[in-house]
């Protein structure tokens, strides 16, 4: 029962070995022409929601829980004489990549230009716009991740 929408640009949506995409996930080319791609035996939870733009590398045994958001696009904004609506997305931050064995918490939102490196715990509720070293835990201020595993 996951939504899975065909890419108009050429985007490739690929799903790895023994992963699973729950139902209500919405994968959505969008804003780009960016590549899904989901390693092996990763689990993305219910409502969660993933925007092609820019690309989405996720790695193998990765654990998205439920209601996350995966947006690597931006919307232009600056001019005045159009409305938001009508500016298209502006440059890319490079899209997302999750390495491997990464644990992502309900709520998460992870935005275009965001490394999250093997090992990292992301918080419920946390916002990600940028890296997270290897092995930290991120609780809501993505700026200062704590090394749990030394």
């Amino acid at each position: 029962m996951a939504d899975i929408e065909d890419s108009v640009r050429g985007s490739r949506i690929v799903i790895g070995e023994g992963s699973v995409v729950d139902s209500f996930v919405k994968i959505k080319p969008v804003g780009g022409s960016g590549d899904v791609i989901i390693g092996r035996f990763s689990y993305v939870n219910s409502g969660t929601v993933i925007y092609s733009g820019n690309g989405v590398r996720i790695g193998d045994h990765v654990a998205i829980a439920a209601n996350c958001t995966l947006a690597p696009v931006n919307h232009e904004y600056q001019r005045r004489d159009l409305l938001i609506t009508e500016q298209g997305f502006g440059p890319s931050k490079g899209g997302i990549i999750i390495e491997d064995d990464v644990w992502i918490g309900a709520g998460v939102v992870i935005l275009d230009g965001a490394v999250i490196r093997q090992g990292c715990v992301v918080g419920a509720g946390s916002i990600v716009r940028s890296e997270l070293p290897a092995y930290s835990i991120s609780v809501g201020n993505p700026a200062s991740p704590i090394d749990y595993r030394k």
